[in-house]
């Protein structure tokens, strides 16, 4: 029997178009931001305030690239799950609109755009961007048996963090890898607020999440998590000697945690993806604090920039 609410299979090159942009998200470009911004709070440390432009340019649409081609094979992954999730069992992979060939060729062609982008950086960078592909096709295979995927999620949506100080500095100098660390809590925090969204459902199907592992003790998970990424992040401006705007940036952020714990503290379904979708506003402000810092410093004392 069909389901006759089912989107037909796209006849037209403007409708097939369409599917495949809703395949990599581009409609929803909160993944994208998820992943940018410590990636350029990371670039802005590394280069002390001045990162070239030409790097990041190759990080911000790299960044779009490898997003997108991640949501292609996680689809593709996910596709005997997927339709069972009253969140995604409209998705182009599910309806048909995209086949699971299209999916893996659109995925495989954009992560090779992104892997030609890295090419205009260094050496460092290339090893580790080949890193970060594995692991990217590594994750959707680990909700299937690891108790809390967020933390695997966590390594891959932070790698841009060692990127940035490799294309920089040509390697990974302190504090790359324990920024990738810190990043990793964040992605905890807000991934579990997304895994609430779906908690019914993902026990219903066998999935594992963090918001299933965690059970009544998630929204302190979340709390904690915030709170872990927000002392290391204190930790890296103390030890790179930021300013005051830097910390105001983290107070800001500690604003945005405050109203995210209030969203989800009755673990409502559309509260919790409220507060996911917040977290690009957490984040942004961690960045803004790190490059006005560096900004404000640069035009008081150019000597020291």
């Amino acid at each position: 029997m069909t389901d006759d609410s089912a989107p037909a299979a796209p006849r037209t090159l403007a409708q097939r178009v369409d599917a495949w942009e809703r395949l990599v998200r581009l409609d929803k470009p909160i993944g994208t931001l998820l992943l940018l911004w410590p990636t350029l709070t990371a670039l802005w440390i590394a280069a002390r305030g001045t990162p070239p432009l030409s790097v990041v340019l190759v990080f911000s649409l790299g960044t779009l690239l490898m997003r997108s081609a991640g949501c292609a094979f996680n689809d593709w992954a996910d596709l005997g799950y997927d339709a069972h999730v009253k969140r995604t069992s409209r998705r182009p992979l599910v309806t048909g609109e995209v086949t699971p060939r299209e999916a893996l060729a659109v995925g495989a062609g954009l992560a090779l755009c992104a892997f030609a982008l890295v090419l205009f950086t260094n050496r460092a960078t290339i090893v580790l961007a080949v890193a970060a592909l594995a692991i990217s096709i590594a994750y959707p295979f680990f909700k299937r048996f690891f108790a809390l995927p967020q933390a695997f999620l966590g390594i891959a949506f932070s790698f841009g963090i060692p990127m940035a100080f490799a294309s920089v500095r040509g390697e990974v100098e302190w504090p790359g890898w324990p920024m990738l660390a810190i990043n990793l809590l964040w992605v905890m925090a807000y991934d579990t607020e997304y895994a609430m969204v779906d908690r019914d459902d993902d026990v219903r199907i066998g999935m594992r999440t963090s918001a299933i592992t965690f059970g009544r003790f998630d929204v302190a998970a979340i709390a904690i998590s915030y709170a872990g990424y927000l002392a290391g992040m204190a930790w890296v401006g103390r030890l790179m000697a930021l300013g005051p705007v830097y910390y105001a940036g983290l107070v800001a952020a500690l604003a945005c945690a405050g109203y995210h714990l209030w969203l989800i503290r009755d673990r409502d379904r559309e509260a919790c993806f409220r507060a996911f979708l917040h977290n690009h506003w957490f984040g942004f402000a961690v960045f803004a604090g790190t490059a006005l810092d560096y900004a404000v410093r640069a035009r008081a004392w150019p000597r020291l920039a």
